[in-house]
């Protein structure tokens, strides 16, 4: 082997070794990872394990917190992260900042786990800071470049650091009522920006992907349902929930229409783009649900929170996350956007776990089983995930 060969042999092999510099390069790196592995020791603590939970967040309230805060918003900050360096030519975050942005999200999900009353507030502190960071982060770029398209983003990333403050106040005053309401607010403050994200990178996927497709952007109604999303939260801040829950239902039927204009029966052959489909296809049901919920027109025994909140947080949120982490972390580590065995098995793992757990809701002999079968297959879903990108992500791209 001549010398020139052995050095680029050598250097192949060193740039392939894990790399703290690489791991800290862009948001999605550590977030993807942090929010991914906690979405299954979450699933398990609560499931299997729910007598650990003696911090001050307890029972359905620090579930609740944590697949909302701890997974579903910590993906979407790590995508925002990133997706804000692509929108605007500038990293928001990167290297020391974005490791103790990381420290600031692990204190967090640690203080609510601990006993002490103090590590309650600490967990406050970190998880507050984490989201101003991460707002005025964004902002920063945004307004380098002069993004007036994504101006509202920032604002976004904001508001769900807000109303995390909120449920957490409730939480420590002990109020159910308030803090259930809070709890709706942040999963329709995360269901507009999963709108958002979804109508932006879902068509131009498919387009990229199927031969002969040409998607349009729906830029305009995208634009109407964001405003409608905006002005339902507003409705649920100001107590008027009927109001909020027609305006939803108005968000969601739009939702619904994207989906068929956006030709899902072209995109079948191809599980990368159909887990999307189905992801926002779910989340806009959702949000149809959670409509008919607010404003009373669902029979007895659909109605009940859990129904949209696990139609919407689940079917939507978990399916879109599943596939947007997969196929971004493949085009952001500059590998081949090829399918393998594991990834689809994540897609259909984490689907079934939807049906087991929207099946659990209707009371059987079979609802702990479902139940129980709804934990298992999401959990071995986020370890394949984990275990499939987890040795690629803390390593340099590939190319």
């Amino acid at each position: 082997m001549s010398d020139s060969v052995k050095i680029q042999t050598a250097r192949r092999s060193h740039a392939a070794r894990p790399s703290l510099e690489a791991f800290l390069s862009l948001g999605f790196r550590p977030l993807y990872i942090a929010g991914c592995a906690w979405a299954l020791v979450s699933i398990a603590i609560w499931i299997f394990t729910p007598e650990w939970l003696t911090g001050q967040l307890t029972g359905v309230a620090w579930h609740a917190h944590e697949m909302l805060w701890g997974f579903v918003v910590t993906i979407a900050v790590g995508f925002l992260l990133t997706a804000s360096a692509t929108w605007t030519g500038h990293n928001p975050i990167q290297g020391k900042p974005l490791g103790w942005l990381l420290v600031l999200w692990i204190v967090a999900r640690a203080g609510y786990l601990a006993s002490p009353q103090w590590m309650f507030y600490v967990a406050i502190a970190a998880e507050t800071l984490f989201f101003l960071v991460a707002a005025h982060s964004v902002m920063r770029v945004v307004l380098k470049a002069a993004s007036r398209r994504n101006d509202g983003v920032p604002y976004l990333v904001a508001g769900l650091g807000v109303i995390n403050l909120l449920f957490l106040l409730a939480a420590w005053q002990g109020d159910y009522a308030a803090l259930i309401q809070r709890f709706n607010l942040g999963l329709i403050c995360m269901a507009v920006i999963a709108l958002l994200i979804g109508r932006r990178v879902i068509p131009f996927f498919a387009n990229r992907r199927v031969d002969g497709l040409n998607l349009p952007m729906l830029t305009r109604s995208g634009q109407v349902q964001i405003g409608l999303g905006v002005l339902a939260i507003l409705g649920g801040l100001t107590g008027q929930y009927v109001l909020m829950g027609g305006i939803l239902g108005i968000v969601g039927l739009m939702g619904l229409v994207q989906v068929y204009r956006w030709k899902p029966w072209a995109v079948l052959h191809n599980p990368m783009l159909w887990i999307l489909y189905l992801g926002y296809a779910c989340l806009s049901a959702g949000l149809v649900v959670a409509a008919l919920h607010f404003v009373g027109l669902l029979t007895v025994t659909l109605d009940r929170p859990a129904t949209f909140v696990h139609l919407i947080g689940m079917g939507g949120f978990g399916i879109l996350i599943i596939g947007m982490v997969t196929r971004t972390a493949l085009g952001h580590l500059g590998r081949p956007l090829a399918l393998d065995a594991s990834m689809l098995a994540s897609y259909v793992l984490v689907t079934v776990s939807v049906v087991c757990r929207l099946w659990a809701l209707f009371p059987s002999a079979m609802s702990a089983f479902a139940l129980q079968a709804s934990a298992v297959t999401w959990m071995l879903a986020m370890a394949l995930y984990l275990w499939r990108f987890v040795p690629i992500l803390i390593r340099p791209r590939a190319d």
